[in-house]
Order: structure tokens, then C-alpha cells, then sequence
């Protein structure tokens, strides 16, 4: 079926792309997740590309980068262009087919694909192509396989959680042979790659409609599959303040960055309230999250913060050094002590941030400390 959406209006670089492919003597469409979500009023910036040209024809036309799937990739401004030659495979091993011929059918292409809405292509004159019934999907609000439901998930165990995915961001339902499917065969997540796991997830934490796909894998048995434990999440566009709220295995791939800031969220809502001596430790941005979740007002942290005597401890107005010499001792654990005891009086507003006012309860408190 070919018909043209009035009110479509493609990109310029998506339309410039396909006509230099076109004008070299070849087929192109857009296909996929762009188009979908075009139909539906949304903008995206990752596209997907179908052709018959092959890689080495696509090479000759475009200066761009072969990745793992076989696809060129373009970066054009802020797009991500993934450019794929019309493809039949055949038996899957680990995810990947183990044989792959290049044809020249775009139908027969798209029918290798995971799920009908995302079989829906479009030209460059903006015509939209759908073979296999994904537009009459998006409609019902469906996610639906194109094949039998059974075979698609054991050729890649990852379309379960894609399923789970769609059905989240969309809020769309499964359809009833596929979630019976989904059903049986859930525990094949577990022969995934936790990379792969960790980004499907992460995308359905990061939808508004998160609470659909947690209930979803819990529903499937999914949460026990990949030892994940969670009970009423509280939503954060912060990617990892919806991570700190879920039990995971250690072996989960965050990066350092990421598990530090995940860490210190928990260490956050574990104390439960936001104070002064939260915001200096932790600083703003972390404070906010855990406060957003906790359920504190943003105006009541932003307000602590800009009350704030110090923000870090070169803003105390006495040096490590200083503090040896008052009480006579050489730097050591006892200077420490006093050093953080210090920031906390000052923090609290019981103490003025003066060398004059430090130094005095430094001497008022000197034998407490002496004695330790």
C-alpha cells in the first residue's frame, strides 16, 4: 500500500540524503522508528535508511563510517543516519544472523524486521509505504510481529524487552499471541548482553510512562530474571535518580561516573530530608534529584542552598595548618576532626564563617579534642 500523509513534512538533510542515493541510480526510503513517530507528531534525530545500493555503491556516493550491522553511518548536523542495504537472513546465532543475502525487494526486506509498526516506510517525496499493515497498528495502538510471534523472539531474545519498550513509550498494548509468546519465552533475557539490557531499560525508565514497562516485567517475570528489585519508583528525567530507586546486580555496566552518582543518591534518600549539610556534601544538582524523589519542595532546597555559608571548604576562613597551630599539634586525624566539625557549626549557623570565631571555638572545645 502507497499513499501520501498531507501535513508530513520531511527534513531537508533526510530528503538530501535519499535523493543522492536515488540519483545514483538506486532505491531509498526512510524506514522505521523515524516514520513511526512521525505519524504520530513526534520529531526524531535517529535515522534509519533502506536501499539497494550495497555498502561499497554507498561508500562511492556518501564519506561515512561501516559499523558492526553492516550499515553506513552518516553524522550530519545533529542527525545519526544508519544507511542499510535490502537484506534476507537467515538463522540467528547469539543475536546475529549467521547468513545474510543482499536483494533487491524492499518488501522482503522489511519483513526480516521485529515489529509492523516499525515496517513503515516513506519516500522522499514524503509517500508512505506500508506493506505489512504497521499504519492499521499504530492506529490500534498494537505491537504486533510481523512472522509468528515465537520465531521472532528466539531469533533475538533482545525483542522481548524491544516489545516491553514500545508498549511503555507508546502506551501501546502487546498484542495477545505475542504477549502468550513473551510469556514462555522470558527467561531467554537472561542470555543477553547486560549492555544490551542496561539500554532498553534505561529507555523505558526515562518514559514518563516508565510505571507500564516496570509492571510489564514484572508481569513476564522479567525483574526476577535479571535480579532486578523495585517497588513504587518516583519519577526523575534524571536517568540515574530512577536507577538509584531499583536493586541491580554489581555486574550491571555503569560507568564510574554513573555508579558514584548512584551511590550518592541512595546515601541521599537513605538519610531521607535534605538540609545544608546535604547540599554541601552532595552539591545542588544531586540534592534536587533526591529531593524531587523524597517528595521535598525544589523551592525549600534552592533556598538552603542559597543560604549556604560555604559551598566548599576553602571557603572556611581558616586553613588546615591554622588549626594545628591553635591546638598545637602537627597535622593529624585530631585536625581533621576539628577541620570537619568546623564546616558542620558552620553549616548550622552556630559558628561564624570569621578566622576570629573559628579560632575561639577551636580553643573553647581544645581539651574535648586533646583528650580524643
Amino acid at each position: 500500500m502507497i499513499y501520501l500523509i498531507l501535513g508530513v513534512c520531511m527534513n531537508n538533510i533526510i530528503e538530501e540524503v535519499l535523493k543522492k542515493i536515488i540519483e545514483s541510480g538506486y532505491e531509498a526510503y526512510v524506514v522505521g522508528g523515524y516514520v513511526r513517530d512521525l505519524l504520530f507528531g513526534n520529531l526524531s534525530n535517529d535515522i534509519d535508511i533502506c536501499t539497494n545500493a550495497t555498502i561499497k555503491e554507498l561508500l562511492n556516493i556518501f564519506n561515512g563510517k561501516v559499523n558492526d550491522y553492516g550499515s553506513l553511518n552518516l553524522k550530519i548536523n545533529d542527525y545519526n543516519i544508519d544507511i542499510t542495504t535490502f537484506r534476507e537472513e537467515s538463522s540467528y546465532e547469539n543475536r546475529r544472523p549467521t547468513k545474510i543475502n543482499y536483494i533487491n525487494d524492499l518488501k522482503k526486506d522489511l519483513e526480516r524486521r521485529d515489529f509492523t509498526i516499525n515496517t513503515i516506510c516513506m519516500d522522499k517525496d514524503g509517500a508512505i509505504i506500508d506493506y505489512l499493515g504497521g499504519e492499521k497498528d499504530l492506529k490500534k495502538k498494537l505491537i504486533r510481529t510481523i512472522r509468528e510471534p515465537i520465531k521472532v523472539l528466539e531469533e533475538d531474545y533482545l525483542r522481548i524487552l524491544r516489545a516491553i519498550r514500545f508498549a511503555t513509550i507508546l502506551d501501546f498494548d502487546i498484542e495477545t499471541k505475542l504477549e502468550a509468546s513473551i510469556m514462555k519465552k522470558s527467561s531467554l533475557v537472561k542470555n543477553l548482553s547486560l549492555y544490551r539490557i542496561k539500554d532498553e531499560i534505561s529507555k523505558i525508565l526515562l518514559s514518563e510512562n516508565y510505571q507500564k514497562g516496570l509492571d510489564l516485567l514484572k508481569k513476564y517475570r522479567i525483574d526476577e530474571f535479571l535480579n532486578l528489585s523495585y517497588k513504587h519508583l518516583v519519577y526523575t528525567k534524571d536517568l540515574c535518580g530512577m536507577w538509584a530507586q531499583i536493586d541491580f546486580s554489581s555486574d550491571f555496566p555503569f560507568t564510574k561516573n554513573e555508579k558514584n552518582t548512584i551511590f550518592k543518591l541512595r546515601e541521599i534518600l537513605d538519610i531521607g530530608f535534605i538540609n545544608s549539610e546535604v547540599i554541601y556534601k552532595y552539591g545542588l544538582y544531586l540534592s534536587l534529584i533526591a529531593g524531587e524523589i523524597l517528595g521535598i519542595d525544589v523551592d525549600l532546597i534552592y533556598e538552603i542552598n542559597n543560604e549556604l555559608p560555604i559551598f566548599k571548604r576553602q571557603d572556611l576562613n581558616i586553613t588546615y595548618m591554622q588549626i594545628g597551630e591553635i591546638l598545637g599539634i602537627k597535622p593529624s586525624k585530631i585536625v581533621k576532626e576539628v577541620e570537619e566539625s568546623l564546616i558542620k557549626e558552620v553549616l548550622n549557623k552556630r559558628v561564624n564563617n570569621t578566622y576570629e570565631e573559628l579560632k575561639k571555638y577551636i580553643i573553647f572545645n581544645k581539651e574535648r579534642w586533646l583528650k580524643c
